[in-house]
């Protein structure tokens, strides 16, 4: 009698002893290389659209005592719709964008602390992490890189002047404002504001723009927490509401003209 010795299975190492078990020795190591390729394959991303988002540095001012410099749309941050904090062992590296860093400091500044980089920190391990799930945006130089890039190709801040819309002590309708931010870019935009107390206009705050996964420009979707927030008190910004008068506060000390 044949005796029947021991079985490796592998993808790269495959033994029978005889010719009897051979074929199911074979397709057992291709179904355990098929196997192992599925885990070694990276996942698509889980994401389908990028959020760019502005704001206005006097309305951020007002709600967290900074004192800003700065009188045009900044940079908040790129978001992935999907996800957050994805992945803890990219962590931030400042050496790995130094030559991002001018532009950075002028157009994606932390208004609150603007020599600090712990605003990029944040917005790398809250959206970059998720966003690196794209080969794309795979590391923090091809994020924060592809971020300007979207920033200065809308160039938001221009638009608005372009559109006779700037910072006013006289107030503007919501839809004058989104009604020229969709004709100029043809996609709907999300428009946030601060709420108003009782008898106090809404004041502009944020702008989101978003893009699909090939850096398309796409139509922001509203979710069902955006309603809801209009009604909560200290909730920062949400979408603006469409019947109040909308307020873009100017510079303090200083008026658009």
């Amino acid at each position: 009698m044949t005796q029947i010795g021991e079985v490796y299975f592998g993808c790269s190492l495959c033994f029978s002893v005889n010719m009897k078990s051979l074929a199911f020795v074979v397709l057992l190591c291709i179904g355990c290389c098929l196997m192992t390729s599925s885990f070694v394959l990276e996942p698509p991303h889980m994401w389908s659209k990028l959020i760019l988002t502005h704001h206005w540095p006097s309305t951020f001012c007002s709600m967290e005592h900074c004192h800003s410099k700065f009188d045009y749309w900044t940079l908040h941050g790129l978001w992935p719709d999907k996800g957050q904090e994805c992945n803890s062992s990219l962590h931030f590296n400042e050496t790995l964008i130094q030559d991002l860093l001018p532009e950075m400091q002028k157009w994606w500044p932390d208004l609150k602390i603007p020599e600090s980089s712990r605003f990029w920190k944040y917005e790398w391990q809250k959206h970059g992490t998720c966003a690196a799930k794209a080969e794309s945006l795979n590391s923090q130089h091809k994020y924060f890189g592809k971020a300007l890039e979207l920033y200065h190709k809308l160039d938001l801040d221009g638009v608005m002047k372009k559109c006779n819309i700037v910072p006013s002590e006289t107030y503007y309708t919501f839809d004058l404002i989104e009604g020229n931010i969709l004709n100029f870019y043809n996609v709907k935009p999300k428009i946030q504001c601060i709420h108003p107390k009782e008898g106090k206009v809404q004041i502009l705050g944020q702008i989101e723009i978003c893009f699909n996964s090939d850096f398309q420009l796409d139509d922001c979707e509203h979710s069902e927490t955006d309603t809801v927030n209009l009604n909560v008190k200290g909730a920062g910004f949400s979408v603006c509401d469409h019947a109040t008068p909308v307020y873009y506060p100017p510079l303090k000390g200083k008026l658009s003209v």
